[in-house]
């Protein structure tokens, strides 16, 4: 009995917290997503993987006592006693529209697209307020001395929630920046996987065709035992390869 009522005691301990103005109730140990759900809030908009990972839910909040504000993710950031929060589920930064295809991976390609990259004024503000820690205004002045390698390896973990744009005394859209530079990075600077190219042109050839449609035949069961007793590192040469081999199903 004991046991029990300390359990109950632990799981009713709640404290305030303020949405959009109105005090709520919550256990302590909710994320802001879940004790906004609590509360009765239902997500609409500005809720995606729920695990950090793809920036749909950034939230603006302050703390009792404190004069600053403070900025993360619903999903990650947990309730504090007297927290004033609120959601900002898409935040309006211009988005250039190019044509990829047409598009010349040279920093002369960004420049054009967002001009405003130059009225960085270097605060460091866009860092500060990253939730992934990413060095934003290291990627913005890669962009800005022309490296576009760089910017895609220091913004390689932006998951484009827009807090950088937030606090950006210039008004910039870092995070789209750092996309054009990633993809022109990834589709037009580094080198080709000659593997994936091999691949490409095997399936485009229809190799896969007779494998597919003989595993599309097959029983849940039945593939799940293919699946289970394939062969991952094939032991044979490359004349002895076959599609069906590696699918395990000859």
């Amino acid at each position: 009995m004991e046991t029990a009522t300390l359990t109950e005691k632990v799981a009713a301990k709640t404290i305030p917290i303020y949405i959009m103005g109105k005090k709520y109730e919550v256990p302590e140990t909710l994320t802001i997503m879940k004790a906004m759900e609590h509360s009765g809030y239902q997500y609409i908009r500005g809720c995606g993987c729920r695990g950090g990972v793809c920036g749909a839910c950034a939230t603006v909040y302050r703390k009792a006592g404190d004069y600053k504000i403070y900025t993360g993710l619903a999903c990650q950031t947990v309730v504090e006693p007297e927290m004033y929060l609120t959601q900002i589920p898409f935040y309006p930064a211009n988005r250039a529209a190019y044509d990829f295809e047409s598009a010349k991976p040279t920093a002369e390609t960004v420049y054009e697209l967002y001009p405003e990259l130059f009225r960085c004024v270097a605060c460091n503000s866009c860092t500060k307020v990253c939730p992934m820690d990413v060095e934003v205004l290291d990627y913005i002045s890669a962009l800005k001395r022309g490296d576009l390698t760089a910017a895609a390896e220091i913004s390689f973990d932006c998951i484009q929630c827009g807090l950088c744009a937030s606090r950006c005394m210039g008004e910039m859209a870092q995070y789209h920046m750092a996309q054009v530079a990633r993809r022109l990075q990834g589709g037009k600077i580094a080198p080709k996987a000659e593997h994936l190219e091999k691949m490409c042109g095997e399936i485009d050839a229809g190799t896969f065709t007779d494998v597919l449609a003989e595993a599309k035949k097959m029983t849940v069961d039945e593939l799940k035992k293919v699946y289970t007793e394939r062969e991952l590192e094939p032991h044979m040469g490359a004349d002895e390869w076959t599609p069906a081999s590696n699918f395990g199903l000859a």
